[in-house]
């Protein structure tokens, strides 16, 4: 097995020495804008893949807000996570549930924010905890989980909400600051969890960018950042695939097909987003797994993590490359 591990490791070391050496500037060039073409289709439904980083949804309302497409559909796989991602400064407000059995004298209770940072030092994510609007304490929270407590003297039945204010939120080429929290705990039992009690407020408070937090699929998540963004719900349509760890481009793919084939849509044609050198992979996928029935476009939003070194920039090309024929080779079934 050790050897087995070796060999590869060795093989992995010696693909990308030989690309690096190989891949001059232009053909790295070539390569790049290969993988990130985008092709555009005169079409009714748009499909959004759902895992697309926050500002690649705002590129893609712009899109949206042409309004030529009949159909929104957002994609993604089913998932569970213990953690909600704050990548924007904003609020994520909570409504915790109190039960009439719960002590309700004006004691002193504890107030806990499960809660880390995607960075340690001094880009540690920074948060305040706010109680029906009053602030209540600060904090800088670094990459190891834990619990961040305030005070609260008063009956338990007077919070209506706990706001957790991301206020820091940055990307250099040290890295991206994110906050995640899981929930709020009061007086070390009573267990508010994000799912399906709170609310995400990007940017500031009063509801404009307001996002609820009661999906289990990123395709859901895709489509709440949609409608917290102002389309039209009615419009928006989410069609998540089975959890799965490998092949998710495909998985969606095929979730949208099985979805389209039990719907009455008069399909026009269909433009699909995707991100960066990824963009060449879910075209290549959809059009395999759709067999081409009517015009299919891709549209590529440009990817912010090539801002980072030469060598970042030459690890996802390759990978990619090596992606697409990796598709290539398991798409000749369909």
């Amino acid at each position: 097995m050790r050897k087995k591990r070796l060999f590869i490791s060795i093989f992995i070391i010696v693909l990308f020495l030989t690309a690096g050496f190989f891949l001059t500037k232009p053909a790295f060039n070539y390569l790049s804008g290969y993988l990130s073409k985008s092709e555009q289709v005169r079409a009714n439904i748009l499909i959004v893949e759902g895992w697309l980083p926050e500002y690649a949804i705002d590129m893609a309302l712009k899109e949206i807000e042409k309004d030529k497409y009949e159909y929104i559909i957002t994609t993604g796989l089913k998932y569970f996570e213990e953690y909600f991602e704050l990548s924007e400064n904003g609020y994520l407000v909570f409504h915790p549930k109190i039960a009439n059995s719960v002590r309700n004298d004006e004691s002193r209770h504890i107030i806990e924010v499960d809660a880390y940072g995607s960075l340690n030092g001094a880009y540690s994510a920074h948060f305040n905890v706010y109680v029906n609007n009053v602030q209540m304490g600060d904090f800088f929270a670094d990459k190891h989980k834990r619990k961040y407590s305030v005070k609260w003297v008063g009956p338990l039945s007077a919070i209506e909400t706990i706001a957790i204010q991301f206020t820091n939120d940055k990307v250099d080429e040290y890295g991206d600051i994110n906050l995640y929290v899981k929930d709020i705990v009061i007086d070390h039992k009573i267990v508010t969890p994000y799912l399906n009690n709170s609310e995400y407020d990007m940017y500031q408070l009063g509801g404009k960018r307001r996002m609820v937090n009661n999906f289990n699929s990123v395709a859901e998540l895709a489509r709440n950042r949609l409608l917290a963004m102002g389309i039209d719900s009615a419009k928006v349509t989410a069609v998540p695939g089975a959890m799965v760890n490998i092949n998710r481009t495909l998985t969606s793919a095929l979730a949208f097909r099985d979805w389209l084939n039990k719907s009455d849509i008069n399909i026009k044609g269909l433009n699909i987003i995707s991100l960066g050198a990824h963009t060449r992979r879910t075209w290549m996928i959809y059009n395999k797994i759709l067999k081409e029935r009517y015009p299919i476009g891709i549209i590529s939003i440009p990817d912010y993590d090539y801002n980072h070194s030469h060598i970042y920039k030459l690890f996802k090309t390759v990978r990619e490359t090596l992606g697409i024929i990796y598709y290539w080779i398991i798409l000749i079934p369909y």
